[in-house]
C-alpha cells in the first residue's frame, strides 16, 4: 500500500465521523439518549485516533486535495456541539426558557470559536474552551444537576471560549501528557459505561467521571498559573 493510499485512507477514516454523527442524531431525534451518546463516544474515539494517523502519514503532503483540518472541524461541530446541544435542549434537564438560552449560546459561540484562527496555542493546546460540549452534556446526563446549575455552567463555559485561558489537547499537549492521555482514556471508558447502562451508574463511577472531567477542564489553566503566563497565551 502506497503512502498516498494510506494518507487517503486516513481522510476517509476521519469522514466516518460524519456517519457516526448521523447515527447519533437519529437516536437523539427518537430521544434514545444512551444510544446517541454511544455513537458520540465512537466518534470521539475516531477523533482521537485520526490526528496521530494524519501526522504519521503526512496527509497534507501525500493527499493534499482533501483538507483534513476542515473535514475534522465539520465533524467536530456536529459531534461536539450541534448534537449535544440538541440533546440538552430536548432532554428535560432544563426548564423551558433556559433550554432556548443554552441552545443558542452553545451553537452560536461554538461556531464562532471554531472559525477563530487563534484557537491553538504554541504548545498545541487550545486558547479558550474548545467547544467540547459533548463531554459537558454527557456529564450533565450522568449527574442531573438542577437546571439553574446547568444554565450557569453553560454561560460560564461559553464565556471562557473567548478568554485567554489554556485548555489542553490530551494527545498533542506534551506537558503532563503521561497523565492527560490515561485520564482521557479513563473518561472515555467511563462515558461509554455510563451510556451503555443508561446513566444508571453508581456513585463511584459518577465521582470518577466528574474527577476526570475536572482534570481535563482545568489542567491547562493550572499549567498557566504554574508558569505565571496567564496574560500571554492569546490575544483574543
Amino acid at each position: 500500500m502506497t503512502l498516498r493510499i494510506k494518507a487517503l485512507s486516513v481522510h476517509f477514516f476521519t469522514a466516518t465521523g460524519a456517519v457516526f454523527a448521523m447515527l447519533a442524531m437519529l437516536a437523539a431525534v427518537d430521544e434514545k439518549w444512551s444510544l446517541m451518546f454511544l455513537w458520540l463516544v465512537v466518534a470521539f474515539i475516531v477523533d482521537g485516533i485520526d490526528g496521530p494517523l494524519a501526522r504519521h502519514y503526512h496527509v497534507k503532503k501525500n493527499a493534499p486535495e482533501y483538507d483534513g483540518v476542515l473535514l475534522d472541524l465539520i465533524i467536530d461541530y456536529l459531534t461536539y456541539v450541534f448534537i449535544p446541544a440538541f440533546a440538552l435542549f430536548k432532554s428535560g434537564l432544563l426548564n423551558g426558557w433556559t433550554g432556548w438560552i443554552c441552545l443558542i449560546v452553545i451553537t452560536f459561540t461554538s461556531v464562532v470559536y471554531f472559525a477563530d484562527t487563534r484557537m491553538k496555542t504554541k504548545d498545541n493546546s487550545f486558547s479558550g474552551f474548545p467547544g467540547c460540549w459533548n463531554m459537558f452534556v454527557l456529564v450533565m446526563f450522568a449527574t442531573t444537576p438542577h437546571w439553574l446549575v446547568i444554565l450557569g455552567l453553560v454561560v460560564i463555559i461559553a464565556a471562557t471560549m473567548f478568554m485567554p485561558l489554556k485548555f489542553i489537547h490530551p494527545v498533542r499537549t506534551e506537558r503532563w501528557r503521561m497523565i492527560s492521555l490515561p485520564v482521557t482514556m479513563i473518561w472515555t471508558a467511563l462515558s461509554g459505561y455510563a451510556a451503555w447502562h443508561d446513566f444508571n451508574i453508581g456513585h463511584t463511577a459518577i465521582f470518577a467521571l466528574s474527577i476526570t472531567s475536572i482534570y481535563l477542564m482545568f489542567a491547562g489553566i493550572a499549567q498557566q498559573f504554574l508558569d505565571k503566563d496567564l496574560p500571554k497565551i492569546a490575544s483574543k
